[in-house]
């Protein structure tokens, strides 16, 4: 066995938990694969995404990339807009328990996705700590249980956010993009990070050929996965990766069976910072 691969699967939108998540949960179960999924609980707002469209060229520039009009659909684009946000996995009670009867592990994404992606700078920390209050209200609704861990949308963060994090009883972290696990600098908790690329930042071919290499040397990887990509138009090359990876000999593991095999005393603790990686339109925490 050459390393262990966890497929981080963030849920976003209402079309990819009503479409994609079904097809991800398939195509897991054909290849026998367990995975973490990082579900937005709330309302989903992604039409506002037009006011990105004006003020970040970056972020048309990956629109187009990735052709979003057909990943996301016509009314995922009026969502919070022209149409009403419908809530995501509040929408789906009977999918959130198909997902964890069939062994996968169900964490945290978002409360409202959309907004903290495009307003988390500018809005005041009683507005993020009541996002976090919502969305684990709903988590508990939903699963029974509190949420262990917390994936933050875009993997956008600051010191208020870890400020809040602190109050709630969260074991794990997937919040970055880095190479290896470490420990939050703040908050003493470690952080389980996506150390490889997104499909839909890389290009389908460029992304196989990016992933395959950096899983060359074995370790510990975690691959972010989105329902709406993964689980729709890119599904077939989903499925070619995971086939590759196998021959690979991979293990497939959720995030949560990760933390156990991890030394804390040997975990650095390290403070993130933003930056902007290639194909992303907003800097990330890294």
């Amino acid at each position: 066995m050459t390393g262990i691969l966890a497929l981080k699967i963030d849920v976003d939108t209402y079309q990819g938990m009503k479409r994609g998540v079904p097809r991800l949960l398939s195509l897991l179960r054909e290849n026998d694969l367990r995975a973490t999924f990082y579900l937005s609980i709330g309302p989903d707002a992604s039409g506002r995404a037009i006011l990105q469209l004006l003020k970040n060229p970056r972020f048309l520039k990956k629109m187009i990339r990735t052709r979003a009009a057909s990943l996301y659909g016509f009314r995922t684009a009026l969502y919070g807009t022209f149409l009403p946000s419908p809530m995501i996995a509040l929408s789906f009670p009977d999918l959130v328990r198909q997902i964890m009867g069939e062994g996968h592990e169900v964490q945290f994404h978002a409360w409202d996705h959309r907004r903290w992606q495009d307003e988390l700078t500018v809005r005041p920390e009683a507005w993020i700590r009541d996002w976090f209050n919502r969305g684990i209200d709903g988590f508990e609704k939903l699963t029974g249980k509190r949420p262990a861990s917390f994936g933050a949308p875009a993997w956008m963060i600051d010191d208020r956010v870890l400020g809040v994090i602190r109050c709630h009883r969260f074991e794990y972290l997937s919040c970055t993009r880095a190479k290896s696990p470490f420990i939050h600098e703040g908050v003493d908790l470690i952080e389980i990070p996506s150390d490889l690329p997104c499909f839909e930042e890389t290009g389908i071919e460029a992304g196989e050929r990016r992933i395959l290499s950096e899983l060359q040397a074995g370790g510990i990887h975690v691959l972010p996965v989105h329902a709406e990509v993964e689980g729709g138009l890119m599904s077939e090359n989903f499925v070619q990766l995971i086939r590759a990876v196998k021959k690979m000999r991979y293990r497939f593991s959720p995030l949560c069976e990760i933390t156990p095999l991890l030394d804390r005393e040997l975990l650095v603790t390290r403070r993130f910072r933003l930056q902007l990686l290639p194909g992303r339109s907003v800097p990330c925490a890294v």
